[in-house]
């Protein structure tokens, strides 16, 4: 087992637990994920208990170069916060696990056991939160303007002024049919919905 964490007085709070059970061998300590990285690959542990946010490195990175030291590795995060994305990236990066540091000592300690054994350990509140997320995805964020072509930058400049489809087959000598086509593209690109949030971008992008 190795512990990487930069603050002391946690390491001590892991050292003491660990030690306690006489179950698991502590073989190092860390302070960054560089020496998580280094120590991994002198000393091959079963488990590494890591912190997502330290110094010099970021957690994603740090599991990669645990993973890359010691392929058979298994890391277990330990973290204070359960922002979606850095867990979420943590967990696709490789780490079998994530526990929160105010978890009781029985949690903990069932979660390093899980992992020891080839399964995954999350705390509830991480799963329910990660779980809530694929359940309802962030919209994906709207195509660059660049992505849209001449024609359809003048429909979109069009709609935002409040023009009618009619008005807009007018004003740029096209069919209406074509109209109602390029309309379906820019929602298509921009993933919106319907025109009212389409006036709406093009208000906010001061397209005009």
């Amino acid at each position: 087992m190795l512990v990487a964490d930069d603050h002391p007085i946690v390491r001590q709070g892991l050292r003491l637990l660990l030690s306690a059970t006489r179950e698991f061998e502590l073989v190092g300590e860390a302070a960054s994920g560089a020496e998580a990285i280094t120590l991994t690959a002198s000393l091959a542990p079963d488990v590494v208990i890591l912190d997502l946010i330290m110094p010099g490195m970021d957690g994603v990175t740090a599991i990669h170069g645990l993973l890359q030291a010691a392929p058979h590795v298994r890391v277990l995060i330990l973290t204070s916060f359960t922002d979606d994305e850095k867990l979420l990236a943590a967990l696709q990066a490789g780490a079998a696990g994530c526990i929160i540091k105010d978890s009781n000592p029985d949690d903990l300690l069932g979660a390093i056991r899980a992992v020891a054994r080839g399964e995954s350990a999350l705390h509830p509140l991480v799963a329910r939160r990660l779980l809530q997320r694929l359940q309802h995805p962030a919209p994906p964020p709207p195509a660059p303007l660049d992505a849209l072509t001449g024609r359809e930058r003048d429909v979109l400049r069009c709609v935002g002024q409040g023009l009618t489809n009619q008005q807009i087959a007018d004003e740029l000598h096209i069919s209406i049919r074509t109209v109602h086509t390029h309309i379906r593209s820019l929602l298509d690109k921009l993933h919106l919905e319907h025109r009212t949030q389409l006036a709406l971008f093009a208000h906010n992008q001061r397209i005009s």
